[in-house]
């Protein structure tokens, strides 16, 4: 990565013209500005009173020159000279403060190991980056998003302040580093999937179908992105505890339609996916450094838990937030988070709408209108990829089993020729216990009383009668749509795992 130029890394960023005698800066000379930048705004701002963040500061933009001899306010560096830009600094300080990110932690974070680079599975050019301690994700945007980005932050700012708790990203800082020629835009951003917890599945799901399928050179990587229609093909939908469903799919309501009131669409929901019972992959190498997360709200369980109190996470906690769940017999963690949330639904957007429909079903394409975006995502999300579970299922139905049986056994009894009489009444009251008190009697019910007959006189007629009552009891035992709830999940077991 060192000796790569900043040519690649440009894709992500929007280049001015250089001299041609300039050399570009390296790759690892971009990350290394980027991490003193970053270092040196942030301990620039400590200095900084505390107050209210008026509307002024959502469009605020400070500037600074960093030669490499420093200066009398900047330190002395290894790197090319730049120029660095921060913008909102005072807005981005209140959004760390809201999420308990405290500045010392912030630059240890930030500035105390080199940068992990990530690789992209998306279509977009960004490059992106992992803080050593696993907490925050730096991205490059285009100047476009950046843009918005600032636009968008009063906004932003009053959905935090009502809900803290949000699968959408979380922004911390937004910078520009201008290099040799080179202008390079990041977002610093919160970590969706730990690299704690070995993800044995990552999905990046849009909600639609057109072209949503992973590449082979993506199937190709130790660890592949897959996308919706890999999705329906590998699995047959995450079931979650009805409550813990609930508070799901409540949270993504509320946050698609935050994005739908600022016109943005094209977002993704990012997907990883733990199987607790894989022993031998569950965990990867861990940071030392790292005693569960430092970031409120950052976890994908405590973005669902609503108004909830979640407790502080413990310092064994081998789950890292993520949610329980389940797929056929296998426990999962869940990890997951909305990301791409700078695309808006621009002029170039709708043209892009317009052409893909002249060649494809309109509705199924990724581009779309944002409210029609924002429905098509939660219907998919909330039938086919997440799902509730019925916990009482089991027990019902061996309960309901066992009561079919007792009944079908009594009425074979009941038909054989037997020896001992009972009185009428006592055989009225036995069969009509059989909807009743039969299922909420503590002990074990009696068979069915045993009755000779002779069907002599007036007897014919008491057979039939009781003939019909009992055919009518077998009946509701064996039309009782739980019964058929007995049958193990294992008949339609499909195997959902990549070879």
């Amino acid at each position: 990565m060192s000796t790569t130029t900043a040519d690649s890394v440009e894709r992500g960023t929007k280049s001015s013209k250089a001299p041609k005698d300039h050399k570009k800066p390296t790759a690892a000379a971009l990350k290394g500005a980027i991490q003193l930048g970053i270092g040196y705004a942030v301990g620039n701002l400590s200095s900084k009173p505390d107050r209210d963040v008026l509307m002024q500061d959502f469009s605020m933009v400070e500037s600074v020159f960093l030669p490499s001899e420093g200066s009398n306010l900047t330190p002395a560096h290894h790197y090319p000279d730049f120029r660095l830009k921060t913008y909102a600094p005072l807005a981005f300080r209140y959004f760390r403060e809201l999420f308990g990110i405290k500045p010392d932690d912030y630059l240890y974070s930030m500035c105390n190991e080199p940068l992990i680079e990530l690789t992209n599975p998306g279509a977009s050019s960004s490059w992106f980056y992992l803080t050593s301690d696993d907490e925050f994700i730096i991205k490059t945007v285009q100047h476009k998003e950046a843009e918005f980005l600032q636009k968008l932050l009063p906004g932003y700012y009053m959905n935090l302040n009502q809900n803290p708790r949000t699968l959408l990203p979380k922004f911390y800082g937004l910078y520009c580093i201008q290099c040799s020629g080179v202008t390079v835009r990041v977002v610093v951003m919160n970590n969706v999937l730990p690299r704690a917890m070995k993800m044995h599945y990552k999905y990046d799901l849009k909600g639609s179908s057109y072209k949503r399928r992973a590449s082979r050179k993506e199937r190709l990587k130790s660890s592949p992105t897959f996308k919706d229609l890999d999705f329906q093909e590998m699995h047959e939908g995450l079931h979650f505890d009805p409550d813990t469903y609930s508070a799901l799919m409540k949270t993504l309501q509320r946050d698609c339609r935050v994005l739908e009131s600022f016109k943005i669409m094209d977002y993704s929901l990012l997907l990883g996916i733990h199987v607790s019972d894989r022993k031998q992959l569950v965990r990867a190498n861990r940071c030392d450094s790292r005693k569960g997360q430092k970031v409120l709200y950052s976890t994908a369980l405590e973005s669902i838990q609503g108004n909830a109190k979640a407790s502080e996470p413990a310092a064994d906690d081998d789950t890292l937030g993520g949610i329980p769940a389940q797929h056929k017999d296998e426990k999962l963690l869940i990890f997951l988070g909305i990301i791409d949330i700078l695309q808006s639904y621009r002029f170039i957007k709708k043209v892009e709408h317009s052409w893909k429909a002249l060649v494809h079903d309109g509705d199924t394409v990724s581009v779309h209108r944002p409210g029609f975006y924002a429905d098509r995502f939660l219907k998919f999300m909330g039938s086919i990829v997440f799902k509730k579970m019925h916990p009482l299922r089991g027990a019902s139905s061996k309960r309901k089993k066992n009561s079919f049986y007792a009944v079908k056994s009594a009425s074979q009894e009941f038909l054989s020729p037997l020896k001992e009489e009972k009185s009428e009444e006592k055989k009225a009251q036995s069969l009509d216990n059989l909807d009743g008190d039969f299922y909420s009697s503590s002990k074990q019910p009696d068979l069915l009383p045993r009755v000779s007959f002779e069907p002599t006189g007036n007897d014919q007629e008491d057979l039939e009668n009781s003939e019909a009552r009992r055919a009518s009891s077998s009946t509701i035992a064996l039309d009782d749509p739980l019964a058929s709830l007995s049958g193990s999940p294992a008949d339609s077991e499909l195997d959902v795992y990549l070879v």
